[in-house]
């Protein structure tokens, strides 16, 4: 999750079951975190074994689907309210409906007018965090019969920049937001039969195939090791660092390893990092051409933007979409009139809409040195197996030969100048472990099997209360 993290300290193997505060203690947000860590994890797992994979309760199961045929328009699905579980994570599909308002005088039925207008239920092309776009042939829904209607979710971090009430204007503008918020996205999204490699066969056999579609997409196909090496000609480097110390960086850090395309390593997969765990976000407030306006370039040096940083323009839209655009450098800055010159144009579809608190996120990657390196691709680094790679600092990390990699697989890395190195798992002889990525887990469900215009199978389970 990109948010500004000390670092993260759950790990499920050590079987903590809470966190106990020690008076008279520096308190840090990772003790904080880690306790929020584990009361989700219990309850999610508990969840899980009680219902199963996949399941919702029998008087109040969410995301009924129907078949909306669009004659001579877009066809649609019709998204049923209630609650849902994928993995023990809830997933709500309630439309919340707004409140009345007071009505103007002389029209006293004005509020009540406006309750009745709202839609009662999601649809596939209006649902809250999919950001479908009809003009997009690759979202419209499969244009032959049947087809597959699943659920895919996952968790990912909203700060302030996005939603701005969870800033608490009290403590005044100059001063930074406090806490950021995890979130579950889910998604209705629909699969061909032909992909799915079930044209035919009953409501068990699309299960199965199902099943072994998300499992191959669940299932962690790569893996990176870091460590911190002394570089060569650190002794003649004055800094405050030991002179045997491997990590050379003047403050504790915590590196964010993150995939930017996927795919394999030599079909084109490449990846960024951040010192700062990606969280240097600064609001967008207009895009004309290559010029930004921001409402801020940063609170100091070291959280701003400088000529050379390479930056990428988001939204909550191109962050739920997950579809990678080229990072993009600044060239120049403009201090008074708080705005960056890029290298380039950013993406029509992105940053456009204030509606969807359009950022820029800071990358501190720069191109890599030496005779073996090779160029950037999109602004990105290219992935590189086999081999350890320098970020800086002497921060090093390894791919494993022969991964696929995934668009948002991060890992995080933890430098600390006390020890002059990074927190990583080590066996016996000290060698680096190789590990899956932090995240983003997603999770998937089968909704329904749609064989016509009117005719859906459903494929959500239920189950009823215990008492």
């Amino acid at each position: 999750m990109h948010a500004d993290f000390s670092r993260l300290t759950f790990r499920p193997g050590r079987h903590y079951s809470a966190v106990l505060t020690q008076q008279g203690r520096v308190q840090l947000d990772a003790d904080a975190n880690e306790q929020a860590a584990i009361e989700r994890y219990q309850l999610r797992t508990l969840a899980a074994d009680l219902i199963g994979r996949h399941g919702g309760p029998a008087a109040a199961a969410g995301f009924a689907i129907v078949h909306l045929p669009g004659n001579h328009d877009l066809d649609d699905l019709g998204i049923g309210g209630g609650r849902y579980y994928v993995d023990g994570i809830l997933c709500e599909a309630d439309r919340p409906g707004p409140d009345p308002a007071v009505p103007d005088e002389g029209d006293p039925g004005g509020g009540e007018a406006d309750v009745r207008q709202e839609p009662a239920g999601w649809t596939y092309w209006d649902q809250p965090d999919a950001y479908r776009d009809q003009e997009r042939p690759g979202d419209r829904l499969p244009g032959e019969f049947p087809f597959l209607v699943y659920l895919k979710v996952w968790e990912r971090s909203v700060t302030a920049v996005e939603d701005p009430e969870i800033r608490e204007v009290a403590l005044g503008a100059a001063m930074p937001d406090t806490a950021a918020r995890a979130k579950v996205v889910w998604q209705v999204l629909a699969l061909p039969a032909s992909e799915l490699g079930a044209p035919d066969g009953g409501e068990s056999r699309v299960r199965e195939a199902f099943d072994a579609w998300a499992e191959a997409r669940e299932r962690p196909a790569a893996r990176l090791a870091a460590r911190a090496r002394r570089p060569e000609r650190a002794s003649e480097d004055p800094c405050l660092a030991h002179p045997e110390a491997g990590y050379r960086g003047p403050e504790n850090q915590l590196y964010r390893v993150e995939v930017h395309r996927g795919g394999s390593a030599g079909g084109g997969a490449t990846f960024k990092w951040s010192r700062e765990n990606g969280s240097v976000v600064l609001p967008v407030v207009s895009i004309e051409g290559v010029w930004v306006d921001l409402t801020t370039l940063g609170d100091d040096d070291r959280l701003g933007l400088s000529v050379g940083d390479w930056v990428e323009v988001a939204d909550s839209a191109y962050v739920s979409r997950e579809e990678p655009a080229d990072l993009l450098q600044v060239a120049e800055t403009d201090l008074p009139g708080r705005r960056v010159r890029l290298s380039a144009e950013p993406v029509p579809e992105v940053g456009r809409l204030a509606g969807r608190h359009p950022f820029l996120r800071r990358w501190d990657h720069r191109a890599p040195r030496g005779r073996d390196a090779l160029p950037p691709a999109g602004g990105a680094l290219r992935v590189q197996e086999g081999t350890w790679l320098d970020l800086e600092d002497g921060v090093q990390v390894y791919f494993r030969p022969c991964g696929e990699y995934t668009r948002g697989d991060y890992w995080l890395v933890p430098a600390r100048t006390a020890t002059g190195s990074v927190e990583w798992p080590q066996n016996a002889a000290g060698q680096a472990l190789l590990r899956p990525p932090a995240g983003v887990r997603v999770h998937h469900a089968p909704l329904a099997w749609v064989t016509g215009p009117a005719t859906v199978v459903d494929l959500r389970q239920t189950f009823a209360p215990l008492a």
